[in-house]
């Protein structure tokens, strides 16, 4: 709070800003005011701190979201990024185009803005279907003001294993949490949520779990009405936090969080509870053949989907589960499926956590040794990496001959014609030095054989006559000595001896290090297991098949609804469903599934898709778009968009990042229009361009007749788009409409209220 205090001089200049600006519009004679630029996260967050008191927050939304600057900044953070292009970058005069940001901001003061008329109801293309209710661009720039806000306030204050809706800790963080850090488990079990709104009960308690950290009734009153009109909507149990669906709100995920986060402490402190149970054990001290395994418990929550292991008992997990059950449902109303919540096997069972497969395994199954074909690869390699080192050395010793010769002819021409003159310059010294450090390296590699070394002391030491007693007497002593001393070189440079013993010393340690890694590798898998992260195999098959990659039986197959689009939409569309694919499963184990279904399944049903609309052969359009499916740009320019079949097979694990899955785009399907509509502008939030195009939204589960609850014709766990968007018509611009395709932006990043319905 210190620092808090000594930041008021900033704040103090903010707000004489606010100040000045607001009386200049009630008073035409002042000077115009300074343009409003968007604040920055930083005098945001000492914007929120400052109106800390007592423990609470106080007057939040009136003195912080209901300001010019904060809804200027809401409003860039929905500007969707646009990548390579940035034609659209934000310009605050976009959001003043739209509407008016200090009327807005006065109307929150005074407590008259109206929720209900910036909400569009659509009606289901269905009889029996459900209505969707969706805020315009202006509801929603409040929205995330008042999640900048909050993000400010609890961040810090949720547990470390909480992920989803917060800065770096997405999907990817969350496993590798789960890779490092977990370590010998038993049992698990995931808390699965029964199909549910959150009721009047719920956002009930959700306000008073705000009212314990902010004292603001305004801002609880905007949150409740936010949940009467249905422009945010909380469904537990379903498939749509996370993956960018128009029906899912900014807001969702921080006010789960916080509805949640008095069970993430009941989590931690029996966690704790049972660490300080733990015996305490000075590990160094230890014995090597004593192992001790604490019992251990982990959470993981990623928005509404918890996952809990144990290293410890099943009766211990058994009472785990059941005390979770019962807070869920008696302390925050929740309910619970308890027949999907039951407790497993780590070991023998596989478990489905945030769109992939757990299971505990040996450290041998994620490292497992080289096979007998790899070993004989490796020596194969070996073998041949030697062979070309002999060949660089016997072409550098033949050209050092050849250099030294020259340069020896060349001295002795000079020496002869000079008769005794001096020249300005003196090459003597400059030659000495390079045949003094050849030499030496000749005597180095010579010095590192163990069999030329052996060789050349066995011709210089034995079988001669000098070494014969009665030959010795009858020599002069000068030459015994000489030849003494030539044998004391000889032992001393030539012997094998030490040779020899450095090349025991090496096998022997390289042979110690191998029986010491299988000792090891041997011991572990006996005693310790690990988190194996995979990709769901049959769930992504069956996805391919679902979305028509492929026919009945496994082979690629054309998507004729695409036809209508040109060649690099349909490109760009493939591109997007298996880039995300991609980022998706980067972190999984069998990650080299998804390669295989990106570069072949994918590539060649756009390459058949491309045949079918232009009636042509697949080789025809393999000479045309080459394998890699290049095409050209606005520009002329060739360019790569599909993901190229090296780039596929160098891919691995990437940063931790938070990627959403494929659902919205595998769903989804643009068709452009050739309608004589009149231009309109792009409907990406805050895009002012005019050259745009009519897009006409086709969805999988209509074009299939498919029910996404049914669960033997969609795929588990994938979700969809809302229903009542399925033939709508969307007006983009080229960049938003290929960052649309490519998964870059999603329907949250456009304003769904301005769809139209053309016949």
């Amino acid at each position: 709070m210190r620092r808090i205090v000594s930041s008021n001089s900033r704040l103090s200049i903010l707000s004489n800003l606010l100040r000045f600006h607001s009386n200049s519009a009630l008073n035409p004679t002042l000077p115009s005011p300074l343009p409003i630029t968007p604040i920055s996260q930083s005098d945001l967050e000492t914007l929120v701190l400052n109106h800390y008191s007592h423990g609470k927050f106080h007057n939040l939304l009136r003195n912080v979201v209901a300001t010019p600057t904060v809804l200027l900044a809401a409003s860039k953070n929905l500007h969707p990024n646009n990548g390579a292009g940035n034609l659209d970058s934000f310009v605050p005069d976009s959001v003043h185009n739209r509407f008016s940001i200090e009327d807005m901001a006065q109307q929150l003061r005074d407590d008259r803005f109206d929720i209900e008329s910036c909400c569009l109801r659509i009606m289901p293309s269905r009889v029996k279907g459900e209505t969707l209710i969706l805020p315009n661009l202006k509801l929603k720039v409040v929205i995330e003001a008042v999640r900048m806000v909050l993000e400010i306030v609890y961040d810090k204050r949720f547990m470390t294993f909480v992920y989803g809706g917060r800065v770096g800790m997405g999907r990817h963080t969350a496993i590798r949490y789960l890779k490092t850090t977990v370590e010998n488990p038993s049992w698990w079990f995931r808390v699965r949520f029964a199909p549910e709104l959150f009721n009047s009960t719920n956002v009930g308690k959700l306000s008073s779990f705000i009212e314990e950290k902010i004292d603001d009734k305004f801002l609880v009153d905007l949150v409740k009405s936010l949940f009467e009109c249905e422009a945010v909507r909380i469904e537990l149990g379903g498939c749509f936090f996370g993956r960018g669906f128009p029906q899912e709100s900014s807001l969702c995920s921080i006010l789960l969080n916080i509805y949640l986060n008095g069970f993430d402490k009941e989590i931690q402190d029996f966690r704790l509870q049972i660490d300080g149970r733990n015996p305490r054990f000075d590990y160094d001290e230890l014995s090597e053949r004593v192992f001790h395994k604490p019992v251990k418990i982990y959470a993981v929550r990623y928005l509404d989907e918890i996952l809990i292991i144990t290293s410890g008992s099943k009766l211990l997990t058994l009472n785990l589960n059941n005390h979770i059950v019962k807070f869920l449902e008696e302390e925050l109303g929740l309910r619970v499926d308890k027949l999907n919540s039951a407790i497993h096997s780590a070991v023998s069972e596989n478990i489905d956590f945030m769109g992939m497969e757990l299971q505990a395994v040996p450290p041998s199954v994620l490292h497992p040794p080289l096979s007998d074909k790899a070993i004989r690869a490796r020596k194969k390699y070996i073998k041949q990496k030697e062979g070309k080192a002999l060949e660089m050395r016997n072409a550098r010793e033949t050209n050092r001959k050849k250099l030294g010769l020259k340069i020896l002819n060349h001295v002795f021409k000079k020496l002869k014609r000079s008769n005794g003159f001096k020249f300005d310059f003196n090459i003597e010294e400059e030659v000495r030095v390079l045949f003094a450090s050849w030499a030496a390296e000749v005597v180095q590699e010579f010095l590192a054989s163990y069999e030329e070394r052996l060789d050349w002391h066995r011709k210089l030491s034995s079988g001669d006559f000098l070494s014969l007693r009665n030959i010795r007497d009858q020599l002069p002593q000068e030459l015994v000595d000489a030849y003494d001393q030539l044998q004391e070189q000889v032992d001393k440079y030539l012997t094998p001896l030490k040779a020899r013993k450095a090349l025991e010393e090496k096998e022997r340690q390289i042979e110690e290090k191998e029986s010491h890694s299988y000792a090891k590798s041997t011991v572990e898998d006996l005693t310790k297991l690990c988190m194996k992260v995979a990709a769901p195999e049959e769930l992504v098959r069956k996805a391919v098949k679902l979305a028509k990659f492929t026919n009945s039986m496994g082979r690629p197959r054309p998507i004729k609804v695409l036809i209508a689009l040109e060649d690099s939409d349909i490109i760009k569309w493939y591109a997007g469903v298996g880039r995300r694919w991609l980022d998706f499963f980067c972190c999984c184990r069998n990650f080299r599934m998804v390669k295989t279904v990106v570069t072949y399944h994918l590539r060649f049903s756009c390459i058949l898709t491309l045949a079918e609309k232009h009636e042509s052969t697949k080789r025809e359009v393999i000479r045309h778009f080459t394998k890699d499916l290049k095409t050209c740009n606005e520009y002329g320019e060739e360019e790569v968009i599909f993901p190229t079949e090296r780039e596929i097979k160098m891919m691995g694990d990437k940063d931790l990042s938070d990627p959403k899955s494929v659902d919205g785009v595998l769903s989804m399907a643009l068709i452009r229009l050739a309608s004589e509509e009149a231009t309109a502008s792009c409907m990406a939030h805050f895009c002012d361009r005019m050259d745009t195009s009519f897009f006409r939204i086709r969805l999988l589960q209509s074009r299939l007749n498919v029910n996404p609850l049914n669960k033997d014709k969609w795929v588990p766990g994938m979700g969809a788009i809302h229903e009542s968007l399925n033939r709508k018509c969307v007006s983009l611009c080229s960049n938003h409409k290929d960052d649309l395709f490519f998964g870059k932006i999603t329907l949250q990043d456009i304003d769904c209220t301005l769809f139209v319905d053309i016949q």
